[in-house]
């Protein structure tokens, strides 16, 4: 029940790549405000504006935006070195206009912290920190721009000494927060992604398993039309060259291996015929007793407890992920037993439980928080021979809610010890599938 190792398989592909399109529209964007504002504060507001310097630099990001489009297809994928190459070019063209124009007493010198936040979303961790610290320098050389801030001919607005490090201080906080924040909400979300598609594989591997039955009978029909033909073609040359010592062999060989064919494709068609309904239903106690028999040869004692509470039976719709989730959940309450599992299955007329228990040291406080959590490393630190308990048992978890599941990890009280897990479904969901 080893859930399928895509971490190793996908996360260490450049799956945090920004795509070259979306930088390209977010830096018109930016070419369209800086148009905006330094037009609005030269010809609106008429406040003495380095407009020479400030048209430069908004035109170099404009023709470096050009360039790029022209360069590249809107689909190319910046690897990491070339999404810091072009977002330090943005920092630095940001720097640059802030710089000219008042440096940290401008009111949108915050918005250096921008390009930042697009790394740290998006790029690998050791290609955003280089971009921070840039970005920690560019600031710190905004407090000592020698341009005074754009204002009113005549008149000079000038920040004390305590300002301008209180704004330093403030534009350096939030920039590091939104990049931790930033890089913290991406990482989780490619880490989930990457963890349902590994859900989806097992999910499909396991109905793939639960339909080669069908495809065995479906064969065994198929093929039984020519199989038929063989066979009174191989009677037919067998009368007709009975008496011949050459040919004898060969057609008595070429019978009894198309009866033979027979045998085998009848058996498939009835071992179908048999096992169809149980393929699609089958009685609860059936469905536990599939979970466990896998587990039962670990040297670990598995105890079946029934609690039915006089209701009949349910009698449940054949489900690979439930089938799954479970005897993932089981394989572990057994690689952290000491000495016994205790299943318990419960059921009346409105609901099914299942709990499974084991007599291990149980749950450490700190897991019981983040259960569930793909990736996720052990359960308790004092263990090192039960493995991992992260994606495996996401990929279990999630099965089971899909299937309507509510599921509940907890510790045993102190004087039995181990964990406890407990399932519960609507009877009627489990019922209906």
């Amino acid at each position: 029940m080893d859930a399928p190792s895509v971490r190793d398989a996908q996360f260490d592909q450049p799956t945090r790549s920004l795509r070259l399109e979306t930088l390209v529209r977010l830096r018109w964007l930016a070419v369209a405000g800086q148009t905006v504002t330094v037009l609005v504060v030269d010809l609106l507001l008429a406040f003495d504006l380095p407009l020479l310097q400030a048209a430069f630099l908004v035109g170099a990001l404009a023709i470096a935006n050009i360039m790029l489009s022209l360069w590249f297809p809107a689909t190319h994928r910046l690897g990491p070195k070339a999404a810091l190459a072009l977002l330090s070019f943005d920092l630095l063209q940001m720097a640059s206009l802030l710089f000219i124009t008042g440096g940290l007493a401008n009111p949108f010198a915050p918005l250096i912290c921008v390009p930042v936040i697009i790394s740290f979303a998006s790029q690998p961790l050791r290609h955003s920190i280089p971009l921070l610290l840039f970005a920690l320098i560019c600031t710190t050389a905004l407090a000592f721009s020698p341009y005074p801030l754009p204002w009113y001919p005549g008149e000079t607005l000038g920040l004390s000494a305590v300002m301008q490090l209180g704004i330093w201080f403030s534009i350096v906080s939030m920039m590091s927060f939104a990049a931790f924040y930033a890089y913290r909400v991406s990482n989780e979300a490619t880490l989930l992604a990457g963890a349902l598609a590994a859900t989806e594989l097992v999910l499909e591997r396991e109905k793939h398993l639960s339909q080669l039955d069908g495809l065995a009978a479906a064969a065994a029909h198929e093929l039984g039309t020519p199989l038929a033909t063989i066979s009174v073609v191989a009677k037919e040359m067998e009368r007709e060259f009975g008496n011949d010592e050459r040919l004898r062999d060969d057609v008595q060989l070429l019978r009894s291996q198309s009866e033979r064919c027979r045998d085998i494709l009848r058996r498939l068609t009835s071992l179908s015929a048999a096992n169809e309904e149980h393929m699609r239903r089958l009685p609860l106690s059936s469905m536990i007793e599939e979970v466990i028999a896998p587990h039962r040869q670990f040297g670990i004692e598995i105890a079946l407890v029934e609690n039915g509470t006089g209701s009949k039976e349910p009698v449940c719709v054949r489900n690979a992920g439930i089938l799954y989730g479970l005897g993932n959940l089981l394989e572990n309450a057994v690689d952290y037993a000491r000495d016994k599992v205790t299943l318990t299955v419960g059921h009346d007329a409105e609901r099914v439980v299942v709990i499974i228990e084991d007599d291990g040291v149980g749950y450490s406080p700190d897991i019981l928080s983040r259960i569930g959590e793909p990736y996720m490393t052990k359960r308790n630190k004092e263990v090192e021979r039960a493995g991992g308990l992260g994606l495996g048992l996401f990929i279990a978890k999630t099965l089971l809610e899909r299937s309507g599941a509510r599921l509940r990890f907890e510790n045993r009280d102190v004087t039995q010890g181990g964990a406890r897990i407990r399932i519960e479904w609507p009877r009627a969901m489990l019922e209906e599938g």
